[in-house]
């Protein structure tokens, strides 16, 4: 199956934008180009929200589309017919992407939008996390992450610290299934344990 990952780059303090979506505090670097350049072969789908699209418009980032790579944009709102390599989807992105998932390709990147991440992180569709962490604390702006229905737990898979004091993190999510089977053994080994000490 296969992977989604949420990435990007935010501030110490969950803002991954200005209020007026500008970026202008990013620290952009060699080392962190490279990352990127290797996390593009992993992947050949990128899905977005509306408001992330319609910055990359503004900004005239490939026509509001990531090149080489397939472009959902989820929305029921947008009207304008967007480019070759982008689909306006309309219908629910959590039970979208999970279709996307069990077809076959590359990875799948979600780009930007901490709203459409939350709904997908409380789908339990997000497999790996992964942002490089800025030293600014920007005050206010577009959260990273929002309030969820749930908790959600990860596990540290790698983390790099940057010449120009960024920090590098990627961790996997830990799925309700696995958490459901780490319960289970943890209950059978006490149920072990407890046995063992009636024995002696």
């Amino acid at each position: 199956m296969r992977k989604v990952t949420f990435g990007g780059a935010n501030s110490l303090d969950n803002y991954f934008a200005r209020k007026d979506d500008s970026v202008d505090w990013l620290m952009w670097s060699n080392e962190a180009a490279s990352v990127m350049k290797n996390f593009w072969k992993t992947i050949d789908t990128v899905v977005m929200g509306r408001r992330t699209y319609e910055v990359a418009l503004r900004t005239g980032a490939g026509g509001g589309a990531y090149p080489a790579v397939k472009n959902y944009v989820f929305s029921r709102t947008i009207k304008q017919k967007p480019g070759s390599n982008v689909e306006i989807i309309s219908e629910d992105a959590a039970e979208f992407v999970r279709k996307l998932k069990s077809q076959e390709g590359k990875d799948i990147c979600v780009m930007g939008g901490g709203l459409l991440a939350k709904s997908l992180l409380e789908a339990n569709l997000i497999d790996e996390i992964g942002f490089n962490i800025h030293p600014v604390l920007l005050g206010s702006g577009i959260p990273l992450f929002h309030e969820m229905n749930h908790q959600i737990d990860l596990e540290l898979i790698d983390f790099k610290a940057f010449k120009n004091g960024t920090l590098l993190v990627s961790y996997r999510v830990k799925h309700e299934t696995e958490k459901r089977k780490a319960t289970a053994r943890n209950a059978k080994s006490a149920r072990k344990a407890k046995y063992q000490n009636r024995e002696r």
